[in-house]
């Protein structure tokens, strides 16, 4: 076939066939990691410190409990306030072991980044804490969802290393929530805790995480 047929041949191609193609490059560069669908009262392990522990809120007000209300999931808090990346560590193939969930939601370091200056070493040992716990839990079966927490100082932003871990290990993440909790005085019971109201925006935003990632119908 010679040049000029060539060009002749694409030129011919039907506008439908070029639509089809458009669609599969664009379903190709997708909206990330997707998650098993959870059927209602699947057990979920809300593994952190004291923001998971619901610290500055009421009684059935931390975002493991609102969660489990919007979801109709069994959302178990696992959240020790003060406990740091390293002690999770060692602390949560027990909880995989005892409640089997088929999905921890990882919030946790929160209490490294508060009592050490955001470094190199700090970053590396995140990494290798999270790394433990995100392999512990996969090895049990469960899917993970990590919630990255702030860095400290003026204009939070979520610490890099979340990010980092999210792409290393291909997890969802809800990278800005927290942040933007905490970001917001009228949501927040004192510099590093949420309140009720806050609490339940993080709840909102990680069902409707759940939902977009297809672990909800």
């Amino acid at each position: 076939m010679t040049e000029p047929e060539r060009t002749d041949h694409r030129r011919r191609l039907p506008p439908a066939l070029i639509g089809l193609f458009l669609l599969l490059l664009l379903a190709g560069c997708g909206g990330g990691p997707e998650l098993a669908r959870l059927p209602p009262g699947t057990v979920v392990l809300a593994f952190g410190d004291s923001l998971t522990a619901g610290t500055g809120a009421g009684s059935g007000e931390d975002y493991p409990s609102r969660l489990a209300a919007l979801s109709g999931l069994q959302v178990i808090n696992a959240g020790i306030p003060g406990e740091q990346s390293a002690q999770g560590l060692a602390r949560l193939p027990g909880l995989l072991a005892e409640h089997r969930p088929a999905l921890v939601l990882l919030c946790h370091g929160g209490n490294d980044i508060l009592r050490r200056s955001d470094g190199e070493q700090l970053r590396a040992d995140l990494r290798a804490n999270f790394r433990g716990m995100i392999e512990a839990a996969r090895a049990s079966g469960a899917d993970v969802m990590l919630l990255a927490v702030p860095t400290l100082g003026l204009g939070l932003r979520p610490h890099p290393a979340y990010a980092d871990l999210a792409k290393e290990h291909g997890l969802v993440i809800e990278q800005r929530a927290l942040t933007d909790v905490l970001s917001d005085p009228a949501l927040k019971a004192d510099g590093v805790h949420p309140n009720g109201a806050g609490y339940g925006l993080l709840a909102e935003r990680l069902d409707r995480l759940l939902r977009e990632r297809g672990a909800l119908p």
